[in-house]
């Protein structure tokens, strides 16, 4: 694992190009860490092998105090993901983990944002994989689809539920019974793509997002997505007792009482992002 200056404010696909490792690179900088998927003669598709790298990746973004925000990128210029790798499946692969489920992530627990940086097609499980991300920017060359149908299969890596949650129902029905994609412009109007960039820039439009989660409290973000998934399909009742226990939870902490006194001392919050 490399960890560049915290300084930096940047990055660039040749960057990521010339990460060490394998399947998924991982990379950090500052408190922001970067998955990039990384089997580009497959297409990214999703192996038994990148399932386990991908969830072990995971394990340690979680754990680590210092890192706050995850992007999930791809070092193939025109493919995000093309889903699962049927040779590998044929070759009795499994294509899950027992924690982070398809590709050890749609599954995986998590109490930190990730946003999915889309430059290029994400169908069947490469969909799947942005959509279990809290936010998307894609370039306007990336296509979103789930086209399972057409092998009589079904998007079962999240995609029949997810969908229906992030854009309106009846477009979520046309996308999951026709298998047909449908463009980032498409899906940018419709609010599943919270920034639409030029082709070739949805990784720097991710970092540039990230970074203006950066500047917040790390735990109060962190608080702040989880019980906004808990809640969503919740009644109040629900709502009022997770938001209270969120606070309750926030005021027991250090950078709780740093956000105030750094507003009154007129100068930047030192966050922690230690319990």
């Amino acid at each position: 694992m490399k960890r560049s200056d915290s300084n930096q404010n940047c990055i660039t696909t040749k960057q990521i190009h010339n990460m060490e490792g394998e399947l998924v690179k991982y990379e950090t900088h500052g408190h922001i860490a970067v998955f990039t998927l990384d089997r580009p003669k497959a297409m990214n598709a999703v192996s038994g092998d990148l399932c386990k790298r991908f969830e072990s990746l995971l394990e340690i973004f979680e754990n680590d105090d210092d890192l706050w925000i995850g992007i999930v990128a791809s070092s193939h210029s025109k493919v995000f993901c093309a889903g699962a790798d049927l040779k590998a499946i044929s070759a009795g692969q499994s294509v899950m983990t027992p924690k982070g489920g398809f590709a050890g992530i749609v599954h995986y627990p998590r109490q930190k944002p990730l946003i999915a940086a889309v430059d290029g097609a994400a169908l069947a499980g490469g969909c799947e994989i942005a959509l279990s991300c809290d936010m998307i920017v894609a370039s306007k060359k990336a296509r979103f689809g789930v086209p399972e149908v057409k092998r009589s299969l079904v998007p079962a890596a999240g995609g029949m539920f997810r969908l229906p949650r992030k854009i309106p129902e009846n477009i979520a029905m046309e996308l999951l019974l026709t298998g047909d994609p449908m463009s980032a412009e498409r899906m940018h109007s419709l609010g599943l793509v919270n920034l639409l960039t030029e082709p070739g820039e949805a990784l720097q439009g991710a970092f540039d997002l990230a970074k203006r989660i950066e500047v917040n409290a790390p735990l109060a973000v962190r608080e702040a997505r989880n019980v906004a998934l808990s809640t969503v399909r919740s009644d109040d009742e629900f709502a009022w007792k997770e938001s209270g226990a969120s606070m309750k939870r926030l005021s027991k902490t250090k950078d709780f009482r740093e956000g105030p006194r750094a507003f009154i001392e007129k100068r930047a919050p030192k966050w922690t992002g230690k319990l």
